[in-house]
């Protein structure tokens, strides 16, 4: 199983404007937690400071962590950012996922 996360530039660019904006932000903090129409749902939150078993992801000078347990579910994930007609949000393309909702947070294994 790959262990890797990918993030695009356009998210390693939103990652970088939003920690410069809101400054001793870490990085993108990515959970994977059950729930959402799914099964399992991401929770995106800036991290103010790495925990213990977090690994850290980066490029282009922008971070993401993800805990060993959360990495289980999204090995192999692209982290996108996304400004459409629906908002600005970021994306999780996850090749685990067998199914997942219509707002695509929320994926099913």
């Amino acid at each position: 199983m790959e262990t890797t996360i990918n993030i695009t530039a356009r998210a390693a660019n939103r990652i970088r404007e939003i920690t410069a904006a809101e400054g001793q932000k870490l990085g993108l903090r990515i959970l994977v937690n059950g729930g959402g129409c799914s099964g399992f749902q991401y929770e995106f939150a800036m991290a103010h400071d790495r925990a213990d078993d977090d690994i850290a992801f980066e490029k282009d000078g922008a971070t993401v962590l993800v805990d060993p347990v959360s990495l289980e579910y999204m090995a192999g994930s692209t982290v996108d950012f996304v400004d459409d007609l629906i908002g600005q949000a970021f994306k999780v393309q996850n090749p685990l996922a067998k199914a997942s909702c219509g707002c695509g947070t929320s994926f099913t294994i």
